[in-house]
């Protein structure tokens, strides 16, 4: 009898973190490798963030919290709602996890039967089928194009929508392509989601505060209050803050929902890190102004990038909204030759070639359920960002028609 569950058999390994690791393994050995399969900012946490879990520790929050968060951040939590989104939510209508994708989890588990549908528009982040799988749900993928931005449309999930449907995924803006839907995309969905009413909501509000050109956040819940006892808003002070490794994410949603991901909460982590909690009370509590400073850093690196790639012959790129990623299409390198001569025939094998030549780390659209393309992070430095795609460019020029390969 196997010693494993069967069900290991449903998910794979995380390829971002996969990617950051080999990276990681790379240049312990020595290799000078740029690594733009992260998915995190590369500034610091707020130096009074850092300060507030050193008074956390020092005042003694160093034991055991409630397992959905502690009152203060559950309050501070309350509070960003109301002044960043103009909605109400109770402190029993919140919980605090480790992490976003621990709120997802929770949610996911709390609520899939063995075949309840889970839509799931792609390109998607990599966690979202596998958690899907992980609990006896089926992920459907809604494939949605580049000339529509990558973002669904109200006819798409019409169409897609059946009995067995329970929940519907929303990322805006979207990990991996920084996609944000207007108001009037939300508004036309939400008018698909009222007459759905079996239907519940995920909305991944992660990149909420990254976003650029003017463009403004708003998320199903505002557009549609009548779907608020139907969604699940997830969130976190990963992204924004800088805190990708504080581990400190949120939810907020309907009271029985909530209720079962404590439970589920409470026998596996239990409550998230004291101390990290407590910085997190900070920062969302704390100053917002560096925000703006971060977003204009962002985009001038998006700016830069974005030229540069499309400058290079095969590839082209959209120019995302928000978050910190640019969604290349690639189409036009496949089918040619490498010096080696290898034919590279999918985004995967391209990813492949640029780490072995170019000593650069892309994650292959293959992870996010749309292909031919390839995911970069410019959530690094400029410097970083002008060598990559010169190395990117490089490798690209060796490249031969598959008809002129000897």
């Amino acid at each position: 009898m196997p010693f494993l569950a069967d069900r290991l058999q449903k998910i794979h390994p995380s390829p971002t973190l996969a990617l950051n690791a080999k990276a990681a393994a790379l240049k312990a050995e020595g290799i000078d490798v740029i690594n733009l399969a992260a998915g995190e900012p590369d500034f610091e946490t707020p130096d009074w963030v850092q300060q507030a879990a050193i008074q956390s520790m020092q005042q003694g929050m160093t034991k055991y919290t409630a397992v959905d968060g502690i009152p203060a951040l559950k309050k501070a939590i309350q509070q960003k709602f109301l002044r960043d989104n103009n909605l109400e939510y109770d402190l029993d209508q919140i919980m605090v996890s480790n992490g976003g994708k621990h709120v997802i989890f929770n949610a996911l588990m709390a609520s899939i039967n063995d075949g309840d549908e889970v839509l799931i528009p792609a390109p998607y982040w990599v966690s979202y089928p596998d958690m899907v799988n992980l609990f006896g749900g089926n992920a459907r993928s809604i494939s949605c194009s580049e000339s529509n931005d990558f973002k669904l449309t109200a006819d798409q999930l019409r169409e897609a929508i059946t009995p067995k449907t329970k929940w519907l995924i929303l990322n805006s803006p979207s990990n991996p392509t920084g996609a944000m839907y207007t108001v009037t995309e939300l508004r036309a969905l939400a008018d698909v989601l009222v007459e759905n009413h079996h239907v519940y909501i995920m909305s991944d509000d992660i990149y909420e505060h990254l976003i650029y050109d003017n463009h403004k956040f708003a998320s199903i819940v505002q557009i549609e209050p009548r779907l608020k006892l139907r969604t699940l808003i997830v969130n976190g002070v990963s992204k924004s803050y800088s805190m990708t490794g504080w581990r400190i994410g949120f939810g907020a949603g309907p009271k029985e929902l909530i209720k079962a991901m404590t439970m589920i909460q409470s026998q596996s982590t239990s409550n998230p890190c004291s101390i990290a909690q407590g910085a997190a009370v900070m920062a969302l509590n704390g100053p917002h102004g560096f925000l703006q400073d971060w977003r204009e850093s962002f985009s001038e690196r998006r700016d830069a990038t974005l030229d540069a790639l499309n400058k290079i012959e095969g590839l082209s790129c959209r120019k995302p909204e928000g978050a910190f990623y640019l969604y290349v299409n690639c189409v036009g390198v496949l089918g040619k030759v490498t010096p080696s001569g290898e034919v590279l025939e999918t985004d995967n094998q391209f990813c492949a070639y640029l780490l072995e030549k170019a000593r650069v780390t892309a994650v292959s659209g293959d992870a996010f359920g749309l292909s031919p393309y390839f995911r970069i992070s410019y959530a690094t430095s400029m410097q970083n960002l002008t060598e990559a795609c010169k190395r990117i460019k490089d490798a690209i020029s060796k490249l031969k028609p598959q008809a002129n390969a000897a």
